[in-house]
């Protein structure tokens, strides 16, 4: 392996221990929690991470028209889940060790393969016909970084098992010009309909950056500043996403959508800090997690077009996913 990877292995281990945040620790199902034997991708239904201390950890499902009901447990245990186009995603730990894997899961929720990660899992998406998946990981251990977390985003082509196992590795064009640099970061991807494209966050330099990927031609472009996780609307033409305040994340992070013809940038109502990557319900909404505690988030939603309030949607739940 090169340096780097055994760096980045090193770093994983180190960050097992600061996981918790995103359930590592726990993940285990609390007992008599009502885990369900049969459940799938199909249907109008939200599928989620559970929180609540009966199923922690645990992939559910809640019927879209009635998100506050009673929700359907599986028995995977994941820190992040997503899902379309009748093809899931559960990012997990690897069995009993601290390392970590995405699972492939099949329209029935069966695992149909599982990919080693090098690093924390943070962030997963589909694309509409279930045919791409991405993940993003947190790493430890680049020179550059002084021992700070540092990200890697990669994907991989489920029909042709083509894989990209680091967004670093493709060429990047930054304002226009071709751009090197040891401090490349990545994250939040997103995809687009055609199963070419796709929109990520990139930072460099102290910058953060909404870039455009091409998968065919191995690159990516800036388009924006200052766009994290980015999501992509259902008609493709907008970008649900968050900002740093004044520019720095240490003051939190404001919900936002972009429209990508004409760089407008809408805020939306949920003026609280919101570090997550955002999903769409619907063209019209945007559903997101806050925290409630350590190990416990709430779902939001509100509307895409800055009006109205935010709506709690599903309590004790995070990393919502929409299914038709």
């Amino acid at each position: 392996m090169t340096r780097r990877i055994v760096l980045a292995v090193v770093g994983a281990l180190v960050l097992a221990s600061v996981a918790i945040g995103y359930g590592v620790l726990a993940s285990a199902r609390q007992p008599g929690a009502p885990v369900a034997s049969s459940l799938s991708l199909t249907g109008a239904r939200i599928m989620f991470r559970s929180t609540a201390p009966d199923s922690k950890g645990h992939l559910a499902l809640v019927a879209k028209d009635d998100p506050g009901g009673p929700r359907s447990v599986s028995a995977l245990s994941c820190l992040r889940v997503y899902a379309a186009g009748g093809t899931g995603t559960c990012l997990r730990q690897d069995g009993a060790l601290t390392t970590f894997q995405i699972a492939i899961l099949d329209k029935n929720l069966n695992v149909q393969k599982a990919i080693p990660l090098v690093g924390v899992p943070n962030r997963t998406r589909v694309s509409g016909d279930g045919r791409l998946v991405a993940w993003t990981v947190f790493v430890a251990g680049d020179s550059y970084n002084h021992g700070r977390f540092s990200t890697r985003s990669g994907l991989i082509d489920l029909s042709s098992e083509d894989m990209i196992d680091s967004l670093e590795f493709l060429s990047v064009t930054l304002d226009g010009h071709p751009y090197t640099a040891p401090d490349l970061n990545f994250w939040g991807i997103t995809f687009a309909a055609d199963d070419d494209h796709f929109y990520a966050t990139m930072s460099t330099a102290g910058h953060r950056y909404l870039v455009e990927g091409d998968i065919a031609a191995k690159s990516v472009h800036t388009i924006a500043e200052n766009v994290e996780c980015p999501s992509l609307s259902p008609d493709g033409k907008r970008i649900a996403f968050k900002s740093a305040i004044d520019g720095n994340p240490a003051k939190g992070w404001r919900l936002s959508v972009l429209d990508l013809a004409t760089g407008t940038r809408t805020p939306l109502a949920e003026t609280r800090s919101v570090d997550d990557q955002p999903a769409w319900l619907d063209p019209g909404t945007i559903a997101y997690a806050i925290p409630r505690g350590p190990s416990d988030s709430d779902i939001w939603s509100v509307p895409a077009n800055g009006t109205d309030t935010p709506h709690l949607l599903i309590p004790h739940a995070e990393s919502p996913a929409a299914l038709n």
